[in-house]
């Protein structure tokens, strides 16, 4: 989460301090109308970058996780611009609407217009003639990314039109780069922030020639074929057994991979619950959390093609510290169970506890953790909810007193991993000692 705070941060401090070298704003004598402009640039810069930087997100680059910190970690940057291009958005329209309305209510004496400066540079020239057809393109294009991004925060959206709809969001974002050239003010480009909007706006526009020809991950796909279908009714748990029948750049433990198993619902991301052992195989076990998970038992079949992009993420259980604490909420037990099958009759150095914490129990499923964890050596500590209680900090440091020379490596439920961050970070454990998987794409 630091990086990516940073990351955000400086985005926006160095296109403001860019913005605030180049602008006028602070060198002439204050009048309003030009106070608008400088703010109506401001924002159409902040705009326009953060938008930039999250197109170029969206099509996954996998050169960046270890900046990040991983691709779930890109997402959650990826949402931030996103709320942030929408708000910056909306008081862009706000001062470039107000005053004309308040000029109309009488509120505002608009003054004199000035002639424009012929433009010497023919391209600044042909900027100029096509001001009223951008402005109208920016208007237009407003409204349409403001119903975009709101619907992308809708949690009710359901997630096969959200993926639809959310790639019209590169269209969008074509027409508003045509805005931002045009409108930006000419004294910009012979600034330092005219040649990197340019840098960013052309990394956009390609980002987004990406994903409208359908190429995000071209490279990193493979289809496969489902081998197995296992369904743990009691949690809700289906495991699907997958042989690849293309090459795979193989994974590590705690990755993920995006499945698509119907083309016209898109593809998901799923952790990849099985080790790599060079076999073509693999698996990955699905709760049946929303409308698309809850089929998947009835609609899936043994034989059935799917697709597999990736491997994507950074939750390595890679540590410097001689102990490590695994805690596992409900499905988040994924990536343990990865690692665990990594581990298998190689066991780890590091000592290592696996708490897991259930409200749906599943004996055959709890049987197999088992099996899992001691041919792995780990200890393991089930918890299941209605009987055990809730697991908190305090537990997890009564059964493992040396906590404090481990790593902690959460996975499950976010406001779950929240607490006992909070509340390790409380007890003297260093937030880079606790690794936590953002696993949410929306």
């Amino acid at each position: 989460m630091k990086n990516i705070k940073l990351s955000y941060l400086f985005l926006l401090a160095t296109l403001t301090a860019l913005w605030f070298v180049a602008d006028t704003l602070f060198s002439a004598p204050y009048e309003f109308f030009a106070l608008r402009t400088s703010l109506m640039n401001y924002t159409g810069i902040i705009g326009i970058g953060v938008m930039s930087i999250g197109v170029m997100l969206a099509i996954r680059p996998v050169s960046i996780e270890p900046l990040l910190g991983g691709l779930d970690k890109s997402y959650r940057l990826h949402k931030w611009l996103g709320v942030t291009a929408l708000v910056i958005s909306i008081i862009h329209w706000l001062w470039a609407k107000g005053p004309k309305w308040m000029v109309g209510w009488g509120w505002l004496t608009r003054p004199a217009r000035k002639p424009a400066a012929e433009q010497m540079v023919p391209l600044l020239r042909f900027f100029q003639s096509q001001r009223g057809l951008a402005e109208d393109i920016g208007e237009w294009a407003f409204y349409a990314i403001v119903a975009l991004i709101v619907l992308a925060l809708l949690k009710r959206f359901p997630y096969r039109y959200f993926f639809k709809t959310h790639r019209l969001l590169a269209v969008v974002y074509l027409f508003l780069v045509f805005h931002s050239v045009v409108l930006m003010k000419f004294s910009y480009w012979g600034a330092i922030i005219g040649p990197l909007m340019a840098l960013l706006m052309l990394g956009g526009c390609i980002a987004a020639c990406i994903s409208l020809f359908r190429k995000v991950g071209y490279h990193r796909r493979a289809v496969g074929v489902i081998d197995e279908l296992v369904h743990h009714a009691d949690n809700r748990v289906l495991k699907v057994a997958i042989r690849l029948k293309d090459r795979w750049p193989g994974h590590e433990a705690g990755q993920f991979a995006f499945v698509t198993f119907d083309q016209r619902e898109g593809p998901h991301p799923f952790t990849i619950s099985s080790a790599w052992h060079g076999d073509g195989k693999m698996f990955f076990l699905i709760k049946g959390l929303g409308d698309y998970t809850s089929i998947l038992p009835a609609s899936l079949k043994v034989g059935d093609l799917v697709k597999i992009e990736g491997p994507y993420g950074r939750f390595s259980f890679n540590d410097s510290k001689p102990r490590q604490i695994w805690v596992a909420g409900g499905i988040g037990i994924t990536p343990f169970i990865a690692r665990m099958h990594a581990l298998a009759g190689t066991p780890d150095a590091k000592n290592i506890d696996l708490f897991y914490s259930t409200s749906a129990p599943d004996d055959k499923f709890i049987n197999k953790v088992k099996v899992y964890a001691e041919q792995a050596q780990i200890r393991l500590h089930i918890l299941v909810a209605a009987r055990d209680g809730r697991l908190t900090t305090e537990r997890i440091c009564q059964l493992v007193p040396d906590w404090k020379s481990a790593n902690v490596w959460f996975c499950g439920p976010a406001g779950f991993g929240q607490a006992l961050r909070q509340n390790f970070v409380a007890k003297g454990l260093s937030p880079d000692d606790f690794h936590q998987e953002l696993f949410d794409m929306r």
